[in-house]
């Protein structure tokens, strides 16, 4: 079972002014990994100490793995990387990586994310564009590796290389 906590970043949004359409889409995803349950939500503006304030709640409360939308970018405002580099001990990059290269090859603009991910005592937090079909394609692109992740977090010690194939 995978504790998940779904983190809207938007000023529109927090202040009711637009509906947040890239949390729905990401609990919708998310259902589609085996084991993973919303059990949190929320929807912050664009204020680094408020959207550190709800990660390290959510941590502190054990969630396995934090999903955040939007804040992203390159707009002045767009503070959830820093806001997450805050909160984290340990940068997983291969996460970021693997869904930047997989935007690039949509659009030039996916070179524009500045997402991150990473570790904060036993909690994976990953952030995702605020666009709703950019949030989706990307959390498509990293939940193949999800399990494992997850997994190795909440203390599996089987072995992680592959068997070797017998000739």
């Amino acid at each position: 079972m995978y504790r998940v906590g779904i983190l809207t970043v938007s000023d529109r949004a927090a202040r009711g002014e637009r509906e947040d359409r890239s949390g729905p889409v990401l609990a919708e995803t998310i259902a589609g990994l085996p084991g993973a349950e919303v059990v949190a939500r929320a929807i912050v503006p664009d204020e680094r100490e408020e959207i550190e304030a709800v990660l390290r709640r959510w941590v502190g409360e054990g969630l396995d793995l934090i999903l955040t939308t939007g804040g992203t970018g390159l707009s002045p405002r767009d503070v959830t990387p820093e806001a997450t580099r805050a909160v984290i001990e340990r940068e997983t990059p291969g996460f970021a990586e693997a869904m930047r290269a997989a935007s690039l090859a949509i659009t030039p603009h996916g070179m524009l994310s500045r997402a991150v991910a990473g570790i904060a005592g036993c909690t994976l937090i990953i952030n995702l564009p605020g666009s709703p079909r950019a949030a989706r394609e990307n959390l498509e692109t990293i939940m193949p590796a999800l399990p494992h992740g997850l997994d190795k977090l909440k203390g599996d010690t089987a072995e992680c290389a592959r068997p070797a194939e017998s000739s």
